[in-house]
């Protein structure tokens, strides 16, 4: 899909009309992928709201704490700060959140989500209004990936009339946060500006000294106009967006032994590793809503450029070199204790241990139409509610990959003059086109939906290097995904739902054809107990993959983007929600959640594979990188005009391989058997309202200040964030 065929249909979409009555903002759901809000108690699958009285009460900036409170969602962390998360649902590997739909209102927001779905840009959670995790059945109005869920991100809407506000914090390792807002409606036309700036020095430290902490900076522009013809209402809207990050982020980990000494070291050959990328966006949006009957239509265009140079290893004039995966796991040993003691500045380098540094310089462009619609109506006495929508999607990413080379100097990284080498010079392009179908049936107890997903892609890869042109490949993929659940009303407060969906995740283009995609048939069957403030949900899940799909790239330690197939894998668990909120006097509540997610998986075949995570897998083995528990206690204290609120959260050990057979050299290249620390984090918040308009607020994240290995990949031992003291102040206009 070309931009004339954009052009085309946005001028097709923008109609006048006779001016009416305003409608009404809060009637128009277009931004929800849960639809009305009381509603979400009868839906047939597991879905989680997060709206923004939660999202204050923490003033988390990191998706991954957020996510905490959500049972069935897996986190891996990696910087600290949550600035490129790894988010899975149910079980499905976390790496780079590449295997979850991520959305920022109800649109694809990845870079480019069918070429490349890997999240190395995450939208900024510290502007969002409301979360939204889907899971189960429902997954099937969301693509390509329909194994796992979507996560949709709401952005602040329109407001109806003036209103604006700001937040600023101050807190350790030098955080600082500056957010501002202003929006009003005049007539049927109303616009809305907003920006927001993230920094911290970092909390690691560089044995050279300089900075470990980042920048970010967020602007969004809304505009619309709202009016009627007769009995329809309508809302024109176009969202503009621009984010940038500067931040001296690093692959490069620690070994056990000094993670355990100082785990918040980081070594000199990381001394001029960063990430410096932009992000620009532009939604137009046209909504359409009658008594029975909806439709809104999207428009949108997202580019992200980025260059990270970071260290990639060790080259040699004399030889091969060892990875930097087996250096840090055997430090002290013969072959690797030289090559450890350069990456630290503790000797400088020989022709024997060049350091290589890369820079990973990427284009993407995201674009498309999408097309949703609903309509109520009465077929033979049965009140059906038919979902349906369709969705014309273009991305793309240019790999420009270049690599230096330096020699380690007193401490100091020198360029050898070697010049720049160019490494992957490539493109990878899909165009697609999807459709869903939904229809919801109310048989009285019964709320019975059946649904289907149609994916077809079809992708390009192009070598550009030189003298390689004809490394060229198309592959196109056309499945259907069918879905079926119900929904029970045991009584007016509570239900039993089920159901059953196939998951598909396709491989990107630039991998073999021969590759299989991801396919799995995917159960779940729950309870949902919902009345006045009390809430109960109890939910077990089995995934029975006929075909496990994942993928090494450098956010795993591989050299090259390249996926493996692992045939039959099972992954089953349990996820458990409850909530209350207690009236201990006329002016003081207590709320209380929580959530617990069991999960297991297992391989069901022996076999080797040349993924460094999987190598040789005997059958029954589980999959790496899935905490078998995770859970999280929230309670808090409310009174007319304070509240103080605490986070208890758990994450189990996860293995980080899942071979269990190798010794030797072997293991240690592969961390066979490894495993990362399981970990607990105690978060408090406190806030005091000053006046109607103004509120001052405290937090400390990781109050208890624990310290684990939350991930060896790709290069070492990397820490959670420490303990962390913030204090802000909000105003409201």
């Amino acid at each position: 899909m070309k931009y004339s065929l954009l052009a085309t249909l946005i001028t097709g979409l923008v109609t006048t009309g006779a001016t009416a009555q305003t409608p009404d903002s809060a009637n128009l759901e277009r931004i929800s992928v849960l639809g009305a809000r009381n509603d979400m108690s009868s839906i047939a699958g597991s879905v989680a709201l997060i709206d923004e009285t939660e999202l204050e009460k923490f003033e988390y900036d990191d998706i991954a704490r957020i996510l905490a409170t959500v049972p069935g969602v897996n986190i891996r962390q990696e910087d600290g700060y949550g600035l490129r998360p790894n988010i899975g649902f149910r079980g499905v590997t976390p790496e780079r959140s590449k295997k979850i739909n991520i959305m920022e209102d109800g649109v694809l927001i990845g870079p480019a989500p069918y070429s490349a779905p890997a999240a190395y840009y995450f939208p900024m959670t510290s502007r969002m209004t409301a979360i939204e995790v889907t899971k189960g059945p429902s997954t099937i109005k969301y693509g390509p990936n329909t194994v796992a869920g979507a996560l949709n991100l709401v952005t602040r809407p329109v407001p109806v009339s003036s209103e604006g506000g700001i937040d600023v914090a101050l807190g350790g390792d030098g955080y600082q946060k500056a957010h501002s807002f202003y929006g009003n409606t005049i007539g049927q036309t109303g616009f809305l500006f907003e920006g927001l700036h993230l920094s911290a020095d970092g909390f690691k430290t560089l044995d050279t000294g300089g900075d470990t902490g980042f920048e970010k900076t967020d602007l969004m522009a809304k505009f619309n106009h709202e009016f009627a013809t007769g009995n329809v209402n309508h809302l024109l809207e176009l969202k503009l967006g621009y984010t940038e990050e500067t931040s001296d982020e690093t692959y490069l980990g620690l070994t056990d032994s000094d993670f355990r000494e100082s785990p918040y070291r980081r070594y000199a050959a990381s001394q001029l590793d960063k990430m410096d990328w932009e992000h620009t966006q532009a939604l137009f949006t046209y909504h359409l809503e009658a008594d029975a009957f909806n439709l809104t239509t999207r428009v949108y265009r997202n580019d992200f450029e980025r260059a990270w140079f970071k260290v990639n290893g060790f080259a040699s004039s004399l030889g091969a070199t060892p990875t930097l995966q087996a250096i840090l796991n055997a430090p002290d040993s013969d072959a690797y204790n030289r090559y450890y003691n350069v990456l630290t500045g503790a000797t400088d380098s020989t022709l024997q241990e060049i350091i290589v540094l890369g820079n990973n310089d990427r284009e993407y462009y995201s674009q498309g139409i999408q097309i949703d619609g609903e309509y109520r109506f009465t077929l033979m006495n049965l009140a059906h509610r038919f979902e349906a929508g369709v969705r014309f999607h273009e991305d793309e990413i240019q790999r420009n990959h270049t690599e230096q080379r330096f020699f380690m100097r007193s401490s100091e990284l020198v360029n050898t003059g070697e010049g720049i080498t160019p490494t992957s010079t490539n493109t990878e392009q899909s165009e697609t086109v999807s459709v869903y179908l939904q229809d919801t049936v109310d048989l009285g107890a019964i709320l019975l939906t059946a649904g289907v997903r149609g994916e077809f892609i079809d992708s390009d890869y192009q070598n550009r290097t030189t003298g390689f042109e004809q490394d060229y490949q198309r592959k196109s993929y056309r499945i259907w995904l069918p879905s079926i659940s119900a929904y029970y009303r045991l009584d007016a407060n509570s239900g039993i739902f089920g159901g059953v969906h196939k998951g598909f995740v396709p491989t990107s283009p630039i991998q073999d054809a021969a590759l299989e995609a991801e396919k799995s048939t995917n159960y779940e069957l729950g309870y949902r107990y919902a009345n006045n403030g009390t809430q109960a949900e109890i939910v077990g899940f089995y995934s029975d993959y006929s075909n496990l799909k994942e993928s090494c790239s450098n956010s795993a330690g591989c050299d090259t983007d390249e996926e493996f197939n692992a045939g039959e894998v099972d992954i089953y668990g349990l996820e458990v929600s409850a909530g209350q909120r207690y009236t201990l006097s006329d002016s003081l509540t207590m709320p209380v959640h929580l959530s617990y997610t069991y999960t297991d998986s297992e391989f069901n075949q022996t076999f080797y594979s040349d993924f460094e995570q999987w190598g040789f897998v005997n059958n029954g083995d589980a999959v790496p990188y899935l905490a078998e528990h995770m859970a999280s206690l929230s309670v808090g204290l409310e009174g007319q005009n304070w509240l103080v609120s605490a986070i208890l959260s758990y994450s189990g050990a996860m293995p980080e391989a899942a071979q269990t057979a190798l010794t030797g050299d072997a293991r240690d290249a592969t961390l066979a058997g490894v495993e990362t620390d399981s970990y607990t984090t105690l978060d408090l918040t406190a806030n005091y309202q000053l006046s109607a308009r103004s509120e001052v607020y405290a937090k400390a994240d990781n109050l208890l200040d624990d310290e684990s290995i939350v991930s060896r990949r790709p290069y070492g031992a990397r820490p959670n964030k420490p303990r962390q003291f913030v204090v802000g102040y909000k105003y409201r206009f």
